[in-house]
């Protein structure tokens, strides 16, 4: 006996519609997708979109929220303090920071070239201080930087006759500490990034330099520098958000009290917020620290995009 067509389909069930699988197949991908945005909103969003609340609140932790507008922007602009972290943050930024690119650069073109043997012991060996502990660098390099007479630097300063410098609480020491800290820690970071760089720049446009006559400044100068652009700009943008965000190195090296010699923006917006429960101008100040990063981050980018051509 011959089935129908229609009696045949009855048996093989329901056809599935190109639109229910599509929207099974979009529901399925959502899901896979779901717990990092779920994370991102609870750990990421979330607190963001608080703390711009905060901003315009009073508010001590505990007790009940009170609106008082721009009173906590206006406590932190003519706060003292406030600008003497921020100086001493563009200070440790300067030294810190501004000379790991530069130096960084030099490394990766030395360990670039063939002139150097055994590279990858040296490439690891720089890497290493980027994947130490922060806490255990800052123990080491507080040992290192001792006021005492026979902490290491002192000591070396002694063999040319110069006094003990108090590192912990002279202006200039607490600076230079902190710097030298964030230099040894990201200076293979950089280095690396570089070398990478400098790695995919092809080799045909040195051999066309040489043959053309040009000196190792000159390749340098046009195809190195203009090559790595890119590169340089990425460097430049990270250091800038890290340097301005500067926060366990000081905090260790000084410990809780947060001296005024080495207090950081992100210390100060520490100590308002855990020190002193208050939560509104610790807000602010990550309100105002985000515009500076925003507006320094902007002016490197630009700079840092003009090197070259």
């Amino acid at each position: 006996m011959v089935q129908s067509v229609a009696e045949i389909k009855g048996q093989q069930g329901p056809n599935k519609s190109p639109l229910g699988v599509k929207r099974k197949e979009s529901l399925t991908g959502y899901l896979y997708v779901a717990p990092f945005f779920i994370l991102y909103f609870i750990f990421g969003l979330f607190p963001i979109l608080f703390s711009l609340y905060l901003g315009f609140q009073k508010w001590n932790g505990l007790g009940k929220m009170e609106f008082i507008g721009l009173q906590n922007f206006k406590l932190i602009l003519t706060d003292s303090l406030f600008w003497t972290s921020l100086s001493n943050t563009l200070i440790i930024w300067v030294l810190g920071t501004l000379p790991q690119l530069i130096i960084g650069i030099i490394l990766a073109y030395a360990l670039n070239s063939a002139l150097v043997k055994l590279k990858t012991l040296f490439r690891v060996s720089i890497f290493i201080p980027y994947i130490t502990s922060t806490v255990a660098v800052a123990i080491v390099f507080g040992i290192m930087f001792n006021n005492q007479e026979f902490g290491l630097f002192n000591s070396i300063l002694g063999i040319f006759g110069i006094d003990p410098v108090s590192w912990g609480t002279n202006f200039w020491g607490v600076k230079i500490a902190i710097s030298t800290m964030v230099f040894w820690r990201w200076i293979g970071y950089n280095t690396i990034i570089y070398l990478a760089g400098l790695q995919g720049i092809p080799n045909e446009l040195y051999e066309a330099a040489e043959i053309d006559g040009a000196s190792t400044r000159q390749k340098i100068q046009y195809i190195t520098i203009p090559m790595l652009r890119p590169i340089l700009i990425l460097t430049v943008f990270t250091s800038t958000i890290g340097a301005l965000q500067l926060f366990t190195e000081p905090l260790i090296f000084l410990g809780s009290s947060a001296r005024e010699e080495g207090i950081t923006v992100v210390l100060y917006l520490y100590r308002e917020a855990f020190s002193n429960l208050a939560f509104g101008p610790a807000s602010a100040t990550a309100i105002i620290l985000f515009i500076i990063i925003l507006v320094f981050s902007s002016v490197n980018v630009f700079i840092a995009n003009r090197i070259g051509k």
